[in-house]
């Protein structure tokens, strides 16, 4: 015999209609059901109000709710997503707080970062992203990325060539971008014709004038920021020397050492290159339209209190000279013109240094040294400058510049 199925509502249906019937008293009817007269006249007037709906269970959920978000306080907080569709909690929060201080409210009931992802969320202006899957081992982490010796703005600026792609029309788009390391400000993020140290030193002789000179720029050792020549000199950090730049190369491989600048690479190409323009010069507008929201309504989740890069960037109190300075030496110190040859004279013989010192004067000063094969030699060992950078040893007996090897057996 199959089990009879018996449902909460039909057995308070039952019960409400033995009530209406008024054959028994409402204590009487409770009893035979096993509730008490409250629960009896409660199902008894929920029946009359509603019918048989009435008699379903409602939500025992809270109707108000101490933490609950403001109707209008959401509405502002995807307002402000709606006009930074890339933005983060943490981002959207930061940007809330500021327009709130300038009309003179208080931001200090708005909500945590994650209950602004929740309303995201809800929203569907949330994608998720597919999880990675690590494996187990992990190559072991090198040396922290080198950062500036005293912080401060201008002390260093970092530069790069973004990754070029190519716009809706088929054209190269090849942007160079320049950012100071201590504000995260972007100074300069143009498209250039061809990555060659004519185009790069015209857009750094633009940001000279306008922001003035850095202590340093750090960049990888690609061209035509470096050279495979000695020491990595390229024609462009030639200039950037006379200029009293340092020039900062990373380690061959190791794009990490210039985080900062290649982070900010990541956000340049989800905000202002995906999808691409139609041509290079709507692309270029574009660039210039995030340069300016970059800097001046972006918080920057790397900066104290999430401030924006223009807030904590000032120009360089070094201006850019109208004439192109010679570099100087120590007293004693002998200079030496280099020719067309990337040579120069010494007792009628011709010397390389570099390509990259094509027409420039290094400075040579004697070296005190030991001679490994006998007595010290008065006048043999030169040291070779150019401005502030130590190019090597030159060996006047061999007529050529020692090796690192060789370097390392002269005592000084």
């Amino acid at each position: 015999m199959p089990w009879k199925e018996c449902l909460v509502t039909d057995e308070r249906l039952r019960f409400v209609l033995e009530c209406l019937k008024a054959e028994d008293s409402m204590a009487a009817v409770c009893r035979r059901h096993g509730v008490s007269r409250r629960v009896g006249y409660k199902w008894l007037g929920r029946y009359q109000e509603r019918g048989r709906d009435g008699l379903a269970d409602r939500s025992r959920a809270a109707r108000t709710h101490p933490n609950q978000v403001e109707a209008g306080l959401e509405r502002r907080i995807l307002a402000v997503r709606a006009d930074h569709p890339t933005w983060g909690p943490r981002k959207l929060l930061a940007a809330l707080a500021r327009r709130l201080r300038d009309a003179g409210e208080d931001p200090a009931d708005l909500p945590a970062a994650s209950t602004v992802g929740q309303m995201l969320a809800r929203a569907g202006l949330v994608v998720p992203r597919r999880r990675r899957h690590r494996s187990a081992w992990a190559p072991p982490a090198g040396p922290a990325a080198r950062l500036p010796a005293g912080e401060g703005p201008n002390r260093l600026w970092c530069a790069d060539f973004k990754g070029w792609f190519r716009t809706g029309d088929g054209s190269r788009c090849d942007p160079l971008t320049v950012t100071d390391a201590f504000s995260r400000y972007l100074l300069r993020c143009r498209i250039v014709t061809r990555p060659t140290t004519r185009e790069a030193r015209g857009l750094f002789e633009a940001a000279f004038r306008e922001f003035g000179l850095p202590g340093a720029i750090r960049t990888d050792n690609g061209s035509p920021f470096a050279s495979v020549g000695p020491l990595g000199l390229s024609r462009l950090s030639v200039w950037w020397l006379r200029l009293g730049i340092a020039h900062d190369r990373i380690d061959p491989g190791r794009p990490e050492q210039n985080g900062r600048h290649e982070r900010m690479h990541l956000t340049l190409k989800r905000e202002a290159a995906t999808p691409p323009c139609r041509g290079p010069r709507a692309q270029q507008a574009r660039f210039d339209a995030w340069r300016a929201e970059y800097n001046e309504q972006r918080p920057h989740e790397g900066l104290p209190g999430m401030a924006t890069p223009a807030s904590l960037y000032a120009p360089s109190p070094r201006a850019y000279p109208e004439r192109l300075p010679e570099p100087c030496y120590p007293d004693g110190y002998v200079g030496r013109y280099v020719d067309e040859t990337g040579k120069f004279r010494w007792d009628g013989a011709k010397v390389f240094v570099s390509h990259a010192l094509e027409c420039e004067t290094v400075g040579l000063g004697p070296l005190a040294s030991v001679d490994p094969a006998g007595p010290p030699v008065a006048g043999r060992y030169w040291r070779v400058r150019f401005a502030a950078l130590d190019l090597g040893v030159f060996d006047a007996g061999r007529g050529r510049l020692l090796t690192p090897r060789e370097r390392r057996h002269l005592l000084a």
